[in-house]
């Protein structure tokens, strides 16, 4: 049995580890074929980042009992690897043991404790997913739907099966040696219950013969993954580390708020030269090798969790978006793909497979049978970072679709119809409902004060305390006018000092940048830089969420660092502070009334604004707050973002009807928001439903600060 077992063992040891070595290789290569990304920057953050995310567990504990078994698995892998090197000992002799540390108490009790922790929590993952398996007539309601089952259930029956072998051979252990249960405290009862009746030479076979099987289970897994480059759920133990070290944010933060600028070699587009550009220069991504490495990382790293798929307001509205499959997708095609990009000559290309060759074809973007990435896909994202939020190992799935739906636009001319006006309305009229610019100080006519405009009260944004950034929809939309205003009026009423750039005001860009098309954005951008630094703008307020995002983080790519506020955190303050005091109504029958807040994603997820506007409501007096099931960093879109509000859902369920349902089903007399985006999508969904009688005609959906204006003006009555 001895030899037997010691012959087996190092065979499928040496085949393992050759073929590990190889795959690990290749998996470099095909990662190196990225572009350049410069993500090397602070590693002394980096490195607190990726021991806080790892020893932490900090993504994965987003779902608190998911995170907790998937701690004690995780680490069981790592911390039990030792007892693979005693199985080898005791192949060679039963009563072998770590030098120095194989008896030491703290060592066996700490992998005793590591094994029926890792051993429990396995059993639960698998219970967790066979419960949740995509079955009956909403299979696409399983966050698992569109996984590879087989590789999952291949990974947890190899722990499963590692984890009993090391308990099995504590147990053989404790009855080979003195039996002394201080040493086994939690497996002592395995020897003497299984083991009790054999000799002590059926105790060393039985130790030969557990030990193969648990090296044979570990490194018939190395194989199995060793021939499966894209088994994510396998790899993702070794490519999380570098996944979790290089994202983008060193200080730990996850890819949202800026949407990086298209780089071209490593370095960002100069725009104010754009004529010395390389005309072969990719704008965007068009094949699968304009992706940065670090693009290439993410989709190796991909473990089809399905936890992006889960948040995903497309996927939960039945559009063809997911972002697990998204990276799957260019996951497999980059690894077909590769042996014709590695191929060091047009005669070793030519010999490839004809699998190879037809991948080489295949376009990235287009109709879904014959493209890598479906288009209705590419362009049904909101750009709402929920999959980025959720995901345990920092795949930047946003990134990746900006930077395909930027090539689809400037290279292409492919995108949905709808955006031709949104990019008429954005380069001739400086907004994207194509309203006359003449108009955008048209929200103040009624207001009973005065509303400085700079240069024509005020030179220099010096003489006040803000630039209040009334944004498009604060200056053209109807229902978003009323924020502006109530803004406004809370602003002097508190004494804050402010002034509003009028028709020298023009789109941030966002919703050009969000559509894929970066050279409207950086005109307008540039334009509104330009402007910046004539009047010497330094802190800005905004009631758009939208605007708030590309102000406070994305212009600084243009040089101009501002100090961007959100109107929801300036008024907070304000009352904090007892320049603003909200008063019970007198009429005891608007007591009561029942108020529920909808996150805009690019306040919440974006910029982690949550507390401010749940603050401001709570304290508004008379009223009752009621949070909505999917709230804060897990808030459900309304639909606007990615540009997504001046384009038709065609497919699918509409999102803003999923959100507004929600917020309906709290009972809420108001839907409170604090972006314009959010309020005109959630008005419009309050609207259909009560059309149809589901919803009742009273609830209405307003911005916080009109809330707040209400319960201050009652102060002045």
């Amino acid at each position: 049995m001895q030899i037997l077992a010691i012959v087996v063992s190092l065979a499928v040891t040496l085949v393992a580890v050759a073929l590990f070595g190889k795959t690990i290789g290749h998996i470099v290569s095909v990662i190196k074929l990225g572009q350049p990304a410069a993500r090397t920057d602070e590693p002394g953050k980096r490195t607190v980042t990726l021991v806080k995310e790892s020893l932490g567990h900090t993504r994965m504990l987003q779902w608190s009992h998911i995170g907790v078994m998937h701690w004690f698995v995780a680490f069981g892998f790592i911390g039990l690897v030792l007892t693979l090197v005693t199985a080898f000992g005791q192949l060679f002799d039963p009563h072998w043991a770590l030098p120095i540390i194989g008896h030491w108490f703290v060592f066996e009790w700490v992998s005793e404790a590591l094994t029926w922790t890792g051993l429990i929590s396995i059993i639960g993952l698998m219970i967790y997913r066979l419960m949740h398996l995509p079955r009956g007539d909403k299979p696409r309601s399983s966050r698992f739907y569109g996984s590879t089952s087989w590789q999952a259930y291949y990974v947890e029956y190899t722990i499963l099966g590692v984890l009993i072998c090391i308990l099995l051979l504590r147990g053989l252990e404790y009855q080979l040696g003195e039996q002394d249960k201080f040493h086994f405290p939690m497996t002592f009862f395995l020897g003497s219950g299984f083991f009790g009746g054999l000799s002590e030479h059926g105790l060393e076979n039985a130790v030969y013969l557990v030990a193969m099987i648990k090296i044979l289970i570990s490194f018939a897994w190395m194989i199995t993954i060793s021939l499966n480059a894209t088994m994510g759920v396998a790899w993702h133990r070794f490519t999380a580390w570098p996944n979790i070290w290089f994202k983008r944010e060193a200080d730990g933060g996850t890819a949202l708020g800026a949407l990086q600028p298209i780089m071209v070699n490593g370095a960002p587009i100069d725009f104010e030269n754009i004529d010395e550009l390389d005309e072969d220069a990719a704008l965007g991504v068009g094949k699968v090798e304009d992706f940065t490495w670090k693009g290439l990382l993410d989709f190796t790293t991909c473990t089809e969790c399905g936890r992006c798929q889960s948040q995903c307001p497309a996927w939960n509205t039945d559009k063809p978006l997911s972002p697990k499959l998204i990276m799957m997708g260019l996951r497999e095609h980059a690894y077909a793909k590769a042996p014709y990009l590695l191929a060091s000559s047009d005669d070793d290309r030519k010999s490839l497979s004809q699998l190879v060759l037809d991948e080489q074809e295949k376009p990235l973007v287009g109709p879904a049978d014959v493209a890598v990435i479906d288009e209705e896909a590419l362009w049904a994202c909101t750009s709402c970072g929920a999959c980025v939020q959720q995901c345990p190992v920092d795949i930047e799935h946003v990134d990746a679709i900006m930077d395909m739906r930027r090539y689809q636009v400037l290279i292409e001319s492919s995108f949905p119809s709808e955006l031709n006006g949104l990019f008429k309305g954005l380069e001739n009229k400086g907004n994207p409902w194509n309203m006359n610019p003449s108009g955008r100080m048209d929200w103040a006519k009624d207001l009973p004060f005065e509303v400085k405009q700079v240069g024509t009260d005020v030179e220099s944004l010096d003489e006040v305390d803000y630039l209040f950034w009334v944004g498009c929809a604060g200056a053209f939309e109807d229902r978003a006018k009323k924020t502006t205003q109530a803004v406004a009026e809370l602003l002097n009423i508190a004494g804050v000092s402010f002034a509003v750039l009028g028709d020298g005001e023009t789109c941030t860009g966002d919703p050009a940048r969000r559509s894929g098309n970066e050279f409207v954005f950086q005109q307008l951008a540039m334009q509104n830089a330009e402007v910046f630094k004539e009047t010497g703008v330094r802190k800005v307020v905004s009631t758009c969420a939208h605007c708030f995002n590309t102000l406070k983080n994305e212009y600084s790519q243009l040089g101009v660092e501002l100090d961007v506020i959100h109107h929801t955190q300036l008024l907070n303050r304000l009352v904090r502070d007892g320049k603003l005091t909200p008063v019970a109504p007198a009429d005891s029958s608007l007591n009561g009334q029942k108020i529920t807040y909808h996150d805009p994603c690019y306040l919440g997820r974006h910029n982690q604004v949550y507390d401010a506007p749940r603050e401001l409501l709570d304290i508004i007096p008379g009223a009752e707050y009621a949070e909505m099931p999917r709230n804060q960093t897990k808030s459900f879109c309304c639909g606007a973002g990615g540009a997504r509000m001046w384009m038709e859902e065609k497919l699918g369920t509409r999102i803003n009807l999923n959100r507004t349902t929600e917020a309906v089903e709290t009972g809420a007399d108001k839907i409170a928001t604090g972006c314009p985006f959010c309020r005109v999508m959630l008005s419009d969904g309050l609207t259909a439903k009560q059309a149809d009688g589901s919803a009742r005609e009273s609830v209405e959906v307003q911005d916080v600060a009109q809330l707040l204006l209400t319960s201050v003006k009652r102060s002045e009555s």
